[in-house]
């Protein structure tokens, strides 16, 4: 019989509808502005006493709250929501004062989804950051001071490698992509060349001649000097993914841009300054010997394999050049107090880096040994390149000594940084250690804050024209097309409460204004595929057709028109998908999911219903 569907399809449409409604229910409830509390370190755990801790500081500081709960997933933290975004900075402040450094206090925002629908595993979409607020980074790798210190590196090896083979050179010089070695004798030349270039695989190792002097030039090869870029990438969005972990926000996006940028984008986070400072710091430690041969050393000039270095409390160090450990080694860092209530970080190494420690100290007991505090810092300049005045931003290192302390026994993996500012630097100075250092130095080149408040307009906005568009359509439809027009436009809401589901379903997917574009894009089109339909039955109608004879044929007709104009824009989306990035992405997301669920709804939805007032009834009149 024309226009009659079997069960099982009617059936399979119901459960679509169903899981549809169950999926997209969640978003109907928003997110609380919350505070999470958790521990600075892992050996801190976050109970009942901290979260009361937490509740007596908001309740002493006359801010009001919903709720403070201790959350039972692991690592355990505490959670305590509040009624808006404003209160939420001022209940963060409060909290972060009142229990201490010992603890992260992060700005997040905590779901309200009723716990059946949580133990279905339904969930509200994934605001991006136009939309819930956040902040944005685009960070520069700086590969070119990467390079130096790798040059410096291969300098000390060349050196160390010729004098434990005994062959005596005059001098080695450092080139910006290599270095060059110059001998006395040709004979030395040729055994040098033969060892650095089984040593050095990634150099290109070439003999020279300079007037007497005879040289052995090595290069850095393309494709190593690739892989070094690829691995200082790959090492700092590790370290960033690390270092936001521990400041203890939620859902980060950190991903590579182009060759050698690092975007970062943190949704739900107002506290910009400290995210930066942390995300962005290139920081390591240095542990060096003080010259034990010069105790008493009073010249201006420091002696050979010696550096003055400025100490923090005033004046000039004299240090050893020889680093005994520096901060790549450290596996574990936290901060806390001294016996005299003063703060320190408290370091473990690595057996590598133990063994190094114990090596020196135990050679050096009675002896002096200071911790150098490295930093890189960008500083722009106005450079003069090929006779013309560019700005350029540079990394200034900066070294200082933070602590210096006398060795009464040797040291193992295990010992402690004296002699910080404040509890804040050390806890600082404990996350960035524990996070890992940078394998090359980033600066940023853009920032954006997005406000809470902004995403809300955003919401607002794209939710009016969303709600616009839908009602336009839904009075054209039923207008236009009377019955079947109705049938449209119940047809036109299912398909909202799936790509609706879907988006919330997917794990990755983020909705951000861009993608609420394509909702409302989405919502035309998915009228459109009716439109040709219900302009095919009139067709056949006005041609003679029987009521039953003209459904059939428009449906049946109708179907390659929408489906060649669906597939053409659906592969326009995955275009926009793999070659697009951020906002573009997101509109082609919306779009693709879009297109599939007005494709199912429109053809299969709207005939099920047409079918089920038509279907079956041979003499029933078809008006449109």
């Amino acid at each position: 019989m024309l226009n009659k569907y079997p069960l099982w399809k009617y059936l399979l449409l119901l459960a679509a509808v169903m899981v549809g409604i169950i999926y997209s229910l969640p978003n109907l409830y928003p997110d609380d502005p919350a505070v999470q509390i958790s521990g600075s370190t892992a050996s801190i755990k976050v109970d009942l006493l901290a979260v009361d801790r937490a509740k007596e500081a908001l309740t002493k500081a006359g801010i009001a709250f919903k709720s403070a709960e201790l959350l039972d997933k692991l690592p355990k933290s505490g959670l305590i929501r509040l009624a808006d975004t404003e209160t939420q900075l001022k209940a963060k402040e409060a909290v972060a004062q009142a229990l201490g450094k010992n603890y992260v206090v992060a700005l997040n925002l905590a779901p309200t989804t009723p716990e059946w629908l949580a133990n279905l595993g339904a969930s509200p979409m994934k605001l991006g950051l136009d939309l819930r607020g956040g902040v944005h980074f685009l960070m520069q790798v700086d590969m070119e001071t990467s390079l130096n210190k790798r040059m410096d590196d291969t300098v000390a090896q060349i050196k160390d490698q010729l004098r434990k083979e005994k062959m005596r050179y005059s001098r080695v010089q450092k080139l910006p992509q290599g270095v060059i070695v110059n001998f006395a004798a040709e004979e030395t030349q040729d055994n040098a060349y033969s060892l650095l270039k089984t040593e050095f695989r990634d150099f290109l190792v070439e003999t020279k001649e300079d007037g007497s002097a005879y040289q052995v030039e090595l290069t850095l090869t393309s494709s190593a000097e690739k892989t070094m870029l690829d691995y200082a990438i790959s090492q700092n969005l590790t370290s960033i993914r690390n270092r936001i972990n521990l400041l203890g926000v939620a859902e980060p996006v950190v991903q590579r841009q182009g060759a050698s940028r690092i975007v970062i984008q943190i949704p739900g986070i107002q506290d910009a300054a400290a995210a930066k400072r942390v995300i962005g710091r290139a920081a390591n430690l240095e542990f060096r010997l003080v010259d034990w041969e010069h105790p008493n050393f009073t010249g201006s000039r420091a002696p050979a394999g010696s550096e003055f270095l400025p100490f923090k409390e005033g004046g000039d160090v004299l240090l050893k050049k020889s680093i005994i450990v520096t901060g790549d080694r450290v596996v574990g860092a936290r901060s806390n107090y001294d016996e005299n209530g003063r703060p320190q970080v408290n370091i473990d190494l690595d057996s590598r880096g133990g063994t190094m420690m114990h090596r020196t100290t135990l050679k050096h007991i009675k002896d002096r040994m200071a911790v150098v505090f490295i930093e890189l810092k960008p500083e722009t300049k106005t450079v003069v390149e090929n006779g013309k005045r560019v700005t350029k931003t540079v990394m200034i290192q900066t070294k200082e000594v933070i602590n210096v302390a006398t060795i009464q026994s040797a040291l193992g993996n295990s010992f402690r940084i004296t002699g910080l500012d404040s509890p804040a630097e050390a806890s600082e100075l404990s996350l960035l250690l524990r996070a890992g250092a940078l394998a090359a130095p980033m600066y940023f080149v853009e920032e954006r804050t997005v406000g809470p408040s902004l995403g809300q307009e955003n919401i607002e906005a794209g939710l009016s024209s969303l709600v616009l568009g839908f009602a336009l359509v839904m009075v054209f439809m039923i207008a236009y097309y009377r019955v079947f027009g109705l049938f449209a436009n119940i047809a036109l809401t299912v398909n909202m409460l799936l790509l609706v589901a879907i988006m919330s379903m997917i794990p990755g997917a983020t909705l951000s204004l861009p993608g609420m574009a394509g909702i409302v894009l989405t919502v035309g089109m998915a009228v459109d595929a009716n439109v040709l339909i219900f302009s095919r039955i009139k067709e056949e109608l006005k041609e003679g057709a029987t009521g039953q004879a003209a459904i059939h044929a428009g449906f049946d007709r109708a179907f390659v028109t929408i489906l060649d104009a669906n597939i053409t824009t659906l592969l326009v989306a995955l275009i926009l998908f793999i070659f697009g990035s951020g906002p573009v992405k997101g509109f082609s997301v919306t779009l693709s999911i879009g297109i599939l669920t007005s494709m199912f709804t429109a053809i299969v939805g709207t005939r099920a219903l047409v079918n089920l007032a038509y279907g079956g009834k041979p003499h029933k009149t078809v008006k449109l």
